[in-house]
């Protein structure tokens, strides 16, 4: 494999280790200047999960935990397309994600956010995408939640995604938001990402034709590993 296909990352797309405006990051940030690591032909080429992890229905998030009924909430479809940084579908990525409920609570023993569980609904699930580079979940639309830190803050909805691409170097973690949450202009995780255009591509779009007739509304987030067009990490 030719160790050139990769371009260096444009980290002016990614938001800063230290972001003050999310107080976390003030705690966790690196003090020292990190120190680059040549790519070689091990990263490039190395295995990255096995596919056996994944049993049927883990992409259904409103089936994969029901107990004893619907789980609570708004059905939705989210689906796109896993891109390299040259605009070609990358299939047989492992794509998951997990969401609050649409409370906005997490279903994980250390929430402490003052919102009802629901058990039919555990907000996780995962896909590997197809051979053009498609995944597809059926899940229920996360609620804002209270988070501590600032003033009157809570988090605009939002779920979480992780991908492993075909090598070490292409694994991502971020997060997609839905058009028109008046929460996002102030949202110092969302902010920390400083160029506007590349927080506009974490905002996922409404689909009608991904929609589903009486039954789920539809919304695309496509998603790039990396170049100009990357999506950007989570904070």
């Amino acid at each position: 494999m030719d160790e050139k296909l990769y371009t260096a990352r444009d980290w002016n797309l990614h938001p800063p280790y230290l972001h003050e405006p999310y107080k976390s990051t003030v705690l966790r940030s690196p003090r020292k200047a990190l120190v680059p690591l040549p790519e070689t032909l091990s990263e490039l080429t190395g295995p990255v999960y096995g596919h056996d992890a994944l049993k049927a229905g883990d992409d259904d998030l409103t089936m994969n935990a029901r107990l004893n009924g619907e789980p609570l909430g708004e059905r939705i479809i989210v689906t796109g397309r896993v891109l390299d940084e040259n605009d070609r579908p990358v299939p047989g990525t492992l794509v998951e994600v997990w969401q609050a409920n649409a409370a906005g609570r997490y279903h994980h023993p250390v929430e402490q956010h003052d919102a009802p569980l629901d058990p039919n609904f555990h907000g996780a699930g995962r896909v590997v995408t197809d051979a053009e580079g498609r995944y597809r979940f059926t899940t229920i639309r996360p609620g804002e939640y209270p988070w501590p830190n600032h003033d009157k803050a809570f988090r605009p909805a939002h779920i979480h995604f992780s991908l492993f691409g075909p090598s070490f170097i292409t694994r991502l973690v971020t997060q997609m938001y839905f058009p028109g949450d008046p929460l996002l202009p102030i949202d110092p995780i969302f902010l920390g990402i400083p160029d506007e255009e590349a927080r506009e591509r974490l905002i996922s779009k409404f689909s009608l034709a991904e929609t589903v007739h009486d039954w789920a509304l539809g919304y695309e987030f496509d998603i790039v590993l990396r170049g100009r067009k990357a999506t950007p990490r989570e904070a």
